[in-house]
């Protein structure tokens, strides 16, 4: 045990640890009780999956808060209910020698719990940022009364929020806690997964006293690549399935599949050849649409179960630090669409006793396995995806003058200003524009004018009052999948949600027979009639990062011994394709190949970038179909010369793009995503979003201006 470190703990801290018999400290909270301890700046605990973040935060803290002051003296912030439940349990065992109490505040949490806490404000609060929001928006006494004395303020999962909505939303509500606060408190960032550094500085509100501690060490992850080529795009190929038990009947697996869809056929394959070969019956699904009491009992099941293997085939759900217990092996089905996403599932392997990670990557095209292969290999260098920023983010702003009107009850227009002004959520947006926002909302009856004073409008009042208000993110019209009675998850309702189709849900096939659209319901049976389900997908974006390093890849005569013999093949059939177009710089030069009266530009330029090409396209009449991941861009009837000339005419369209998007809203606003708060805004801050959030025009031309074109003919298509 590093002496240095330990003894700088108090001695109920050090007696945990001795009785739970570490024998050391891990790198990461070796540092971090240092330099917590050590002065009273901010920090980021960088460091891979199952290294001990949460100890290496709560050890130092819990060894210096006075917790017989009055109020909440640490307030823990997660992304996930989920993973408030599961820290819960860690936290308050880490306290059990300090009699501080532990409280979760979310939606789901114990009245019982936060009445007492309420009565007697102290110890630990665990909380999600939209539950702090709806505190200040509903009981801003409860927000001075509990957090008025707050010490430390702990941001799990950092990583999430930076480059998002929430994110923005967080920052600003930071803020608002400090204005409460009679003296500043520290904040202290956890995660596995930062790929700006800076950016995550930001959230505290003071990247010059918040430090980095970084642990670089890995641990060692044994990858294997395997093809099954999917002719069959609805339907996983059989003998994937197969191939996938044979890896998992045996073991403790997570499976990641890209949809919902895909991880119920998976559950529902997998059970049904473990039924027929005489198996265990441990198979799962875990998403966000299956009822909340069903997800709770696999999480539990996979955490207690010493000695049955299972299966679990989930979403980003099991994502994140969620504790299942041991698991020995993670399969993920086609590729992430992030190299942060990969990390985070391959660590939720081989975290006991620091065994090796087990990934299998599965993929069922050429481009899926290209895409695979570029996340893998830029999480072996060490580079993970920067994330998109939104320097103006005038949606949250408008959404939080809401909130601190409601909350305040009222409050002098100068004085919000002022509050939105100061804010550094929002320090790139001028008070200008911030007046101009809160004049709109008063014209529209958002807000009312009296005198000097401000209160919340009729109509927003409908807005505020209503459960959505708390959160920045759109939630899907879901609707109750109900049999005999009873609630067995929600599924989106799409047009597949009809009659007598059949659905993948909780790991079964079922048969709808009724859609009750004014309740919200879907009414099903067990389907026995052998009908192939319906599942949808949907689209993410890819950072230019992965395509990047595709088009690296596809350009080199590196070999990789991660891949099997299908998987290698299938590289070389890509590689095939390509190295016939003369590309003699990847950074500056991009294949179009003409064949016929068809072009296909290779662009490789992410996800963004591309669907902003094809907006600019429409905008010149040019219908333009996204293929291969992504990457290419298919014109129709165009010829070498057209597609040149289009390429190079779409900058010209730089200094009519307010215009453009002016007209779009007009004529097609249903085409283009206005993010959920935006929607309320004046059109110059409507079209300045879309700038920022929807596109990516400045990276567009950017890349057009500095991308030539490189020409293959080919003469049959």
């Amino acid at each position: 045990m590093a002496a240095d470190a330990f003894s700088l703990l108090s001695e109920p801290i050090r007696r945990y640890i001795h009785e739970k018999r570490w024998t050391k400290l891990r790198p990461i909270q070796h540092s971090a009780i240092r330099y917590i301890l050590g002065d009273n700046d901010n920090y980021i605990l960088a460091a891979r999956t199952a290294s001990g973040k949460t100890e290496a935060a709560f050890l130092p803290i819990l060894s210096s808060v006075d917790f017989s002051s009055e109020g909440i003296q640490v307030l823990y912030i997660s992304p996930l209910i989920a993973l408030i439940n599961d820290q819960f349990a860690r936290v308050e065992d880490l306290c059990k020698y300090m009699d501080v109490p532990v409280t979760k505040w979310h939606g789901e949490a114990n009245r019982a719990a936060k009445d007492r806490i309420l009565k007697e404000p102290r110890g630990i609060v665990l909380i999600t940022p939209e539950s702090l929001e709806a505190m200040f928006v509903t009981k801003p006494y409860n927000v001075t009364y509990l957090f008025s004395n707050l010490k430390f303020v702990v941001i799990d999962e950092i990583h999430s929020f930076i480059g998002t909505d929430r994110g923005i939303q967080l920052k600003s509500i930071l803020y608002r806690l400090q204005e409460k606060n009679g003296t500043p408190f520290r904040i202290i960032g956890l995660s596995a997964t930062i790929g700006d550094y800076d950016e995550a500085k930001k959230i505290t509100g003071n990247e010059a006293r918040t430090k980095v501690l970084l642990d670089r060490s890995k641990k060692p992850l044994h990858t294997e690549f395997r093809y099954f080529d999917g002719k069959d795009e609805t339907e996983l190929p059989p003998d994937l399935i197969k191939d996938i038990y044979r890896h998992v009947h045996a073991n403790k697996t997570l499976i990641f599949p890209n949809s919902r869809g895909r991880v119920e056929e998976v559950a529902v394959k997998l059970k049904k050849i473990s039924e027929r070969v005489g198996g265990h019956g441990n198979f799962f699904a875990h998403h966000s649409s299956i009822d909340k009491g069903i997800r709770e009992y696999v999480e539990f099941f996979a955490k207690n179960s010493q000695r049955e293997n299972f299966s679990i085939s989930c979403t980003s759900t099991l994502e994140l630090g969620i504790d299942i217990g041991s698991v020995d092996e993670i399969i993920q089905v086609d590729a992430t669409h992030s190299v942060s996403s990969l990390i985070q599932r391959a660590g939720r392997s081989g975290r006991k006793n620091e065994e090796e990670s087990n990934l299998t990557l599965y993929a069922t095209s050429p481009w899926s396995m290209l895409q695979a292969l570029a996340c893998w290999s830029l999480y072996e260098k060490d580079c993970i995806e920067s994330p998109d920023i939104v320097e103006r983010p005038y949606d949250i702003l408008a959404h939080q003058a809401l909130s601190i009107i409601k909350g305040h009850n009222g409050i002098d227009y100068r004085v919000l200003i002022e509050k939105l002004s100061s804010n550094f959520a929002f320090r790139n947006i001028q008070r200008s524009e911030i007046a101009e926002i809160i004049d709109y909302f008063i014209g529209i009856d958002f807000i009312e004018k009296i005198g000097h004073e401000l209160i919340v409008g009729i109509e927003g009042e409908r807005i505020v009052n209503n459960r959505e208000f708390f959160s920045t993110f759109e939630r899907e019209i879901n609707f109750n999948v109900v049999h005999n009675s009873k609630v067995i998850g929600n599924l989106p309702f799409t047009p597949q949600v009809q009659s007598d189709n059949n659905i993948l849900l909780a790991a079964k096939i079922w048969k709808i027979v009724e859609v009750d659209t004014e309740a919200g319901k879907i009414f099903v049976v067990p389907a026995l009639d052998g009908k192939k389900p319906t599942f949808i997908g949907s689209g993410v974006n890819v950072h230019p990062l992965i395509h990047g390093e595709m088009f690296r890849i596809l350009f080199s005569d590196e070999e990789f011994s991660v891949l099997d013999e299908k998987s290698n093949q299938a590289l070389k059939e890509l590689r095939k394709d390509f190295r016939p177009m003369s590309i003699q710089n990847p950074t500056t030069e991009r294949p179009l190949l003409c064949m016929n009266n068809r072009s296909i530009i290779h662009l490789f330029a992410g996800t963004k970038v591309t669907e902003t090409l094809r907006y600019l396209m429409s905008k010149r009449n040019i219908s333009a179909l996204i293929t291969n991941n992504g990457c290419s861009m298919e014109l129709s009837d165009m010829d070498e010369s057209n597609s040149l000339a289009i390429w190079h005419s779409l900058l010209l369209l730089k200094d009519d793009l307010d215009s453009l998007l002016y007209s779009s809203l007009e004529e097609t606003p249903h085409l283009i995503h206005i993010p959920k708060w935006g929607k309320h805004l004046p059109e110059k801050y409507k079209v300045a979003l879309i700038k920022q959030k929807t596109f990516d025009f400045e990276g567009t031309f950017q890349f057009i201006a500095n991308t030539k074109l490189v020409t293959t003919k080919v003469l049959r298509s």
